[in-house]
């Protein structure tokens, strides 16, 4: 497979629209054909985090992606209770906006993570139709989620000052320490980041939207037995030297979770669809072709 270079940041800026969430500007985009695969990126950054294997999925589906509330070049309210279950309302809208109906196929991350694992617990309340869900890493179960310094931080009463403190030499920090060795950032694509979260003061919100970790923590017990249930095809891609949410979650995923399909990368850490596209965009197909030639065989194609 050739490498995905990807989408130039300010092209991706270009393409994007804008729909209003409860009063909000939320930035979104679209491409391709078939059916809707919607795209939930993780913290702190936005869906710019898709841009190198946007294109080789829209080629094949019809590919749907916001920078949710908080995050990137959506609007990020100062004082607001960001909230995953509001964030799930987001995607739901979203795709009202958008005009689809019928099961939705996810591809999550991170913090996005979450906001899919609500998706496939509200499926099973019949309050959302999901055809599939790959989980890239992401803190699937809180006690194995292992936060690092900044988020910790965050959390505390200096979380404010955290935030607005929060610079590009503090990003880059953190990432060397959660990407792979042989897979860092290089220093333009450290500058998006930093941007991408800069933009529209988001330092500012950064101690707001962290009160996911315990929002999490909540809801464990319902989106653990949604994982369970079984019913929706689940997959996890996931960068086995990611320090947060690496091979241990795996190894909790496979305690925990029936017939565990999991696939790790190794040497990845926590942003493999950055670090190694072309290994993401192969395991994703793979699950995808699988899951046709399965209902092929049940229609006896």
């Amino acid at each position: 497979m050739p490498a995905l270079t990807g989408i130039p940041l300010a092209e991706w800026r270009a393409r994007g629209q804008d729909f209003v969430f409860g009063g909000q500007r939320i930035r979104y985009w679209q491409a391709g054909e078939g059916e809707p695969l919607l795209l939930i990126h993780g913290f702190p950054t936005a869906s710019w985090d898709w841009h190198r294997i946007w294109e080789p999925l829209a080629a094949r589906y019809r590919v749907i992606a916001c920078d949710m509330l908080g995050f990137g070049d959506s609007a990020k309210p100062r004082g607001h209770d960001y909230r995953l279950l509001e964030q799930a309302d987001l995607q739901q809208a979203l795709l009202a906006h958008l005009g689809v109906s019928g099961p939705v196929h996810v591809l999550a991350h991170d913090y996005g993570d979450s906001v899919a694992q609500e998706l496939l617990a509200r499926h099973h309340e019949g309050r959302f139709e999901l055809a599939s869900c790959v989980f890239l890493n992401g803190g699937l179960f809180p006690e194995t989620h292992h936060a690092v310094r900044v988020q910790k931080l965050l959390l505390g009463p200096l979380g404010p000052l955290i935030g607005r403190l929060f610079s590009r030499r503090k990003l880059a920090a953190n990432f060397a320490r959660i990407f792979g060795p042989d897979t860092q950032p290089s220093e333009a694509e450290l500058d998006d980041f930093y941007d991408l979260i800069k933009t529209g003061n988001g330092p500012a919100v950064m101690h707001r939207l962290i009160r996911y970790i315990p929002e999490r923590r909540v809801q464990r017990d319902r989106w653990v037995v949604a994982m369970q249930r079984g019913g929706v095809p689940l997959r996890v891609i996931d960068g086995a030297l990611d320090p947060i949410s690496g091979a241990h979650m795996v190894a909790r995923y496979r305690e925990l979770i029936p017939e565990p399909d999991c696939v790790l990368l190794e040497r990845i850490g926590h942003y493999p669809q950055t670090e190694a596209p072309e290994q993401v965009l192969e395991h994703y197909l793979h699950f995808r072709e699988a899951l046709e030639s399965t209902a092929c065989a049940d229609e006896r194609c």
